[in-house]
Formats: C-alpha cells, sequence, structure tokens
C-alpha cells in the first residue's frame, strides 16, 4: 500500500497516479473491512476505489494527451528542511495519542458510552452506527455529500461537449 501512495506522488503521467490511487483506495477499503469498520470499508470502496477513480479517468479521456503529463520544478531547499521537521513533529506528538483499543481513551470513557447508552432514546435507531453517522453527524454526512456531488458536476462540466 506505502507503494501505492508514494508511486502516485511519484510518477508523471496523470493516468498512472489515478489508477495508483484507485489501487489504494481499493486495498484501503480490505484493511478497514478487516479491522471491522465494513460502513467506512464499504463508503471507501465505492467513492474511493470506484466513484472518484471512475471520474478521474472521464475527465482524463476528455483531455488532451500533452495535458497528462505532469511538469514539476524540483523541491526547493525550504520544502526539503521543513516536511521532514514537520514529519519529525508530528512523529514526536503521536506519542501522546492513546495506544489501538485502548479502554481508558477519552473516546472509550466519554463518547462512546453516551453512545451506546443514549443513541436509541435520542435517535429512534436501533443501529448504532447508523444513528451517529445519520442523526449525530448528519450535518458533516451532508457536507461530505455535497463535494462528491459537486466534483461530479465539475467532471461533467468538464466532460461536456463543445457545441
Amino acid at each position: 500500500m506505502s507503494l501505492a501512495r508514494a508511486g502516485a506522488i511519484m510518477v508523471k503521467d496523470l493516468m498512472s497516479a489515478v489508477l495508483l490511487l484507485g489501487s489504494y483506495s481499493f486495498f484501503l477499503s480490505l484493511v478497514w473491512a478487516s479491522q471491522g469498520a465494513v460502513d467506512v470499508a464499504f463508503v471507501e470502496a465505492v467513492v474511493g476505489a470506484g466513484l472518484a477513480t471512475v471520474l478521474f479517468l472521464l475527465t482524463l479521456f476528455g483531455t488532451a494527451p500533452k495535458d497528462t503529463r505532469l511538469q514539476r520544478p524540483p523541491p526547493s531547499l525550504i520544502t526539503l528542511i521543513i516536511f521532514p521537521l514537520l514529519g519529525v513533529l508530528l512523529l514526536y506528538a503521536a506519542k501522546d495519542l492513546p495506544g489501538f483499543g485502548d479502554p481508558n481513551s477519552p473516546a472509550s470513557l466519554h463518547i462512546s458510552p453516551t453512545y451506546l447508552e443514549q443513541s436509541y432514546q435520542d435517535t429512534l435507531t436501533p443501529n448504532v452506527v447508523t444513528s451517529v453517522l445519520m442523526d449525530y453527524r448528519s450535518l458533516d454526512t451532508m457536507i461530505e455529500t455535497v463535494v462528491i456531488f459537486t466534483a461530479g458536476i465539475a467532471c461533467a462540466l468538464l466532460l461536456r461537449r463543445q457545441a
């Protein structure tokens, strides 16, 4: 999976980058499914590996072949200094994150019990995952849908035939 991410950044052809990102998204959906997050895996497979890849490919097929080659200047010296420092800072900060599955993490102590105990009374939805996504986080889900819709409209406008 790391090779797909790095490859998508390093390749000079947009078609290769789209295919690598699509494969990365597909394998990421398999990881989510293996972790038991089937709802997230399904969304990643449909939106990330399926819809996004198809929309990117349709957009690329509507462009001239000379426009799909990437022209990247070499990275500046400040970029080569700032990004590794930022990476080290993020790794240092990650030490303070709770461990995977830690029952004493703030999410396990404060948020999860509230959702598990009160979701049916608050939302009248028997599935806790559905109540979190569609009731508690409905605005976030709606904004994600608007982003997908906007991307689809942008691709449709790019792909329309000029009369």
